[in-house]
């Protein structure tokens, strides 16, 4: 059983690199099969077809992501700094399944229903995680705005477009994005209010 296991683990790697440079649709079973030393049948075996390997992805990139999410949300901490470390979780968790996520921000639209659903369902829970702590921003009479899942959609914009144009080759570190897009993102969110600037400035310098 545990060399099932790593044989399926290996053929998700090999798929995850594969699929991320070369898309959903350019890339074969065969090319994962050639990628691994092992026959076609072998993968079709574990996987069943090409959509049962990209649903493993999604299962297995969307559960490590879900399980810190949900930690953080349920930290008794304040909840301008639990919203904070909340993105910046998000953020370096996207830069670890970059190549993942990288997949389903492009090759979504290839996904069968039950796939769909799938990363719907897993989309919605995420949705729902940043809702409820803007509520509890909300409630403490933080925000102004009427509309939070307007709020929450802006933050998860935020988060995945940096998918896009980061690269970590690039001038800039994870740790100074990171940071980059915390402060965005609060400042977005809780505006320039007397009260909101200072709190949100005393949270950042202790964070420092």
């Amino acid at each position: 059983m545990e060399e099932v296991l790593n044989t399926k683990e290996q053929v998700i790697k090999a798929a995850i690199d594969l699929f991320s440079t070369k898309g959903f649709n350019g890339t074969s079973i065969r090319a994962i099969a050639n990628a691994m030393g092992m026959s076609i049948s072998n993968i079709y075996h574990y996987f069943g077809n090409k959509e049962g390997l990209i649903l493993a992805i999604l299962e297995q990139s969307s559960e490590r992501l879900l399980e810190i999410l949900r930690q953080v949300s349920k930290q008794d901490m304040d909840p301008i700094d639990r919203l904070k470390l909340l993105i910046e979780s998000h953020v370096r968790l996207s830069e670890v399944f970059r190549k993942e996520s990288k997949i389903f921000f492009i090759d979504e639209d290839h996904l069968s229903p039950e796939g769909n659903e799938n990363n719907l369902q897993n989309q919605r829970e995420i949705l729902n995680i940043y809702l409820k702590e803007l509520k509890i921003l909300k409630d403490f009479g933080y925000l102004s705005s009427q509309n939070l899942p307007v709020l929450a959609f802006n933050i998860l914009g935020v988060i995945n477009w940096q998918l896009k144009w980061y690269r970590p080759e690039g001038p800039l570190s994870m740790d100074e994005v990171s940071r980059e897009i915390v402060s965005f993102v609060m400042h977005g969110i809780l505006g320039t209010s007397s009260r909101t600037e200072t709190v949100f400035s005393s949270t950042v310098h202790a964070s420092r």
